[in-house]
């Protein structure tokens, strides 16, 4: 008789918890800011690496960090964002999204000022929504720089990182991964954010440095199903938002970017009608699409904001039109000149940024040639000069590359008789790219185009 007494009370524990468990998929699900039928815009921005105003005195050993980049413009991160906060206010923009490195290795003051910052966007009326990327979370490499020397300073956890960015997406998610970051928001009562965490943060400790590949954790699948059917079944359409991207953008820019589980992914995606993935890290503006029996399906890789042109996306979602994609740069000579600043740099910032760029691509591929002794220093100019402008306009999203003066010109001659290699393999698909423009993307609604 005991026995019986304790099998309905049993039952109800179970019960309690089966219940508990769906609430938390079903948390803020009647809460989408926008309404069935309504336009939402969403700007789309990557790799801020943003760096806080305390730790840098803009010494030596902060100019030899960042003439180490690849021109990202660390040293004017803070007024690249003042101007970014200007053209949401100007767009006024529905969502934010900030897919990942959001810092510049994951210190912690910079992710606290960095999140001050979002709150003054979500004032002017955007909702914003972030994933941490490669550089953000128990970064080893968190540092700061005064004079001549580098100093190590506090990075933070993965249970830090949700706390301080907890308006940004987490506080309001409609369901969270337990393994992961990734969560689930619904900005739309039409379209879904699919926010995947796929940084690798926890071995960064042994490994003394941050892991730069990622990867989706088998227990997330389960929960992008779970996701994908809960999202089916209000009849909104999920877009994918990742740090690291699901589809192979470049030979070389391959390994540690795409995620390492990418096929089993783009089959998981292409089975619940995920058509788009939002993703950043490579720091190039680039849109690949990867079509299996008719379920085609997209990457769209927004370019660093912190880097030549400083592109972020505009995308543009209509239950009745479909997917509208296209690029900005941030404006900011305009908030300059509005500001009235004589900095010469920032009133010609295009020109500064794209040079700095240029410069870094230069000095990389000509050293990178100088060690084979193969070549004369005017050889290497040539050469040098000719792998700088095929990548600025790589960078810049356009491939309108393959012209006769390009390839009549003795550096591009000089670059078909070179050894094959990764490099030499890029200049000639570059060159032969017939016109891409990968600034724009048109999805019409429901499936993908096929």
């Amino acid at each position: 008789m005991k026995i019986k007494k304790r099998i309905p009370l049993l039952i109800l524990i179970i019960l309690s918890f089966f219940f508990a468990s769906r609430l938390i998929i079903y948390r803020n699900i009647e809460t989408a800011r926008i309404e069935s039928g309504e336009e939402v815009t969403f700007f789309v921005a990557s790799d801020i690496h943003y760096i806080a105003e305390g730790l840098t005195d803009d010494g030596q050993a902060f100019q030899e960090f960042i003439n180490s980049g690849d021109g990202k413009q660390l040293g004017y991160i803070h007024e690249i964002m003042d101007a970014f906060a200007k053209d949401i206010k100007k767009e006024k923009p529905d969502v934010l999204i900030i897919s990942g490195d959001l810092t510049s290795n994951g210190e912690q003051v910079g992710h606290i000022e960095l999140a001050e910052r979002l709150k003054q966007i979500e004032k002017i009326g955007t909702s914003v929504y972030v994933i941490p990327g490669n550089h953000d979370i128990l970064n080893p490499y968190a540092r700061g720089f005064k004079g001549n020397n580098q100093y190590v300073v506090s990075s933070i956890s993965d249970k830090e990182f949700s706390k301080i960015y907890g308006s940004f997406g987490y506080e309001e998610a409609i369901s969270r991964d337990e393994t992961t970051l990734s969560y689930l928001a619904a900005p739309s009562a039409d379209v879904w954010l699919l926010m995947l965490d796929t940084a690798q943060y926890e071995n960064n400790a042994a490994l003394g440095l941050p892991q730069v590949d990622g990867r989706i954790a088998p227990g997330t699948i389960d929960w992008i199903k779970q996701s994908s059917e809960l999202a089916k079944s209000k009849g909104a359409q999920l877009i994918a938002v990742m740090h690291h991207n699901l589809l192979n953008h470049n030979e070389t820019v391959r390994e540690g970017f795409t995620i390492n589980n990418s096929e089993d992914i783009v089959k998981l995606f292409q089975q619940y009608d995920i058509d788009l993935a939002l993703s950043g890290h490579i720091h190039l503006q680039d849109i690949k699409s990867q079509n299996d029996e008719g379920n085609r399906i997209y990457d769209v890789a927004t370019g660093s904001i912190s880097i030549y042109p400083q592109k972020y996306g505009v995308l543009k979602y209509s239950l009745r039109k479909g997917i509208d994609y296209s690029t900005n740069s941030v404006d900011v000579e305009g908030w300059t000149k509005e500001k009235g600043l004589a900095d010469e740099n920032l009133n010609n910032f295009e020109e500064y940024s794209k040079k700095i760029a240029g410069d870094r691509m230069y000095a990389r591929i000509v050293s990178r040639l100088a060690i084979t002794d193969a070549y004369t220093t005017e050889e290497l100019k040539l050469m040098g000069e000719t792998y700088k402008t095929l990548y600025l306009r790589y960078y810049e999203g356009f491939r309108e590359v393959g012209t006769p003066e390009i390839k009549s010109s003795p550096g591009f001659q000089l670059w078909l008789s070179a050894e094959q290699n990764s490099s030499q393999r890029n200049i000639l698909r570059l060159v032969n790219a017939n016109g891409e423009d990968n600034n724009k993307l048109y999805i019409p609604p429901g499936k993908a185009a096929k």
